[in-house]
């Protein structure tokens, strides 16, 4: 298995982070995920740095998500609970960054590629990109209570039960509509478009984007409630066991209820 890379561009005072695994749609390895880690603290220990772009090479899509067959080794609800904890990690060094990001939907935003955006400040998309959280239909799994309120708060709750209940994909459109997304870009525009979004915010007063930033968060995860034992429901069934294989396999899953 290609296991790809997050690399670390920089380009003046702007960041560009980009999720390099083109063949599998940018799916994230745990590999990835510690690249994405590290090059967070990059960017927090660098303050000559004044936004930060999250961008999918290959131009089709940012992040399909975490690969699937990485879940083959889980027998577990309490694997499950450990790997919404280490997800969180991941996107909390993200949150972390105390300057403003950027994601840049081209193509699929799904599972940990919504999650990635949602916890970036701002979005654009090109026409045809695709939001989503299918795992009803494709896993039987769930989410960490932290990421529920991230969707809900992003995409707000009609939005929210559509991708998770119905499993539905919502459009660049649709998510342009909702608020979700700032503006949509034609292909050919989005580097231009990029530059104009980072020159206008590495202009604004730093700490007040700093603080504004921390004070959003706070209020954003205040008063979470535990939901470990809603995860370890899911993540130990035999219907993830089974929708895990059925993907891998390339075939539709049968539930079971169990």
């Amino acid at each position: 298995m290609d296991d790809g890379d997050v690399r670390l561009v920089r380009e003046g005072d702007i960041a560009k982070v980009i999720f390099d695994r083109p063949a599998a749609r940018n799916a994230m390895t745990w590999r990835m995920y510690e690249q994405l880690k590290a090059v967070c603290g990059e960017i927090c220990a660098d303050a000559s740095i004044r936004v930060a772009v999250f961008r999918g090479a290959g131009g089709k899509a940012f992040v399909a998500g975490t690969d699937i067959s990485q879940f083959l080794t889980f027998t577990s609800g309490d694997d499950g609970i450990a790997y919404e904890h280490r997800m969180e990690t991941y996107l909390e060094a993200i949150e972390a960054i105390p300057i403003p990001t950027l994601a840049v939907v081209e193509g699929f935003a799904i599972g940990g590629g919504l999650a990635i955006a949602s916890v970036c400040d701002f979005r654009i998309a090109t026409p045809g990109s695709r939001f989503g959280v299918p795992i009803a239909r494709t896993l039987g799994n769930c989410l960490s209570m932290t990421n529920y309120a991230r969707i809900v708060a992003a995409l707000g709750p009609a939005h929210a039960k559509r991708m998770l209940l119905l499993a539905d994909m919502i459009t660049a459109e649709e998510a342009l509509a909702g608020g979700f997304v700032m503006s949509l870009v034609e292909p050919a525009d989005i580097d231009r478009r990029v530059a104009e979004i980072c020159e206008r915010l590495s202009k604004n007063a730093p700490i007040t984007v700093r603080v504004t930033k921390e004070a959003i968060r706070r209020l954003l995860h205040a008063g979470l409630p535990d939901g470990d034992d809603l995860v370890r429901a899911c993540y130990g069934s035999e219907d993830f066991r089974h929708g895990v294989r059925a993907f891998v396999d390339k075939r539709e899953p049968a539930w079971q209820g169990r």
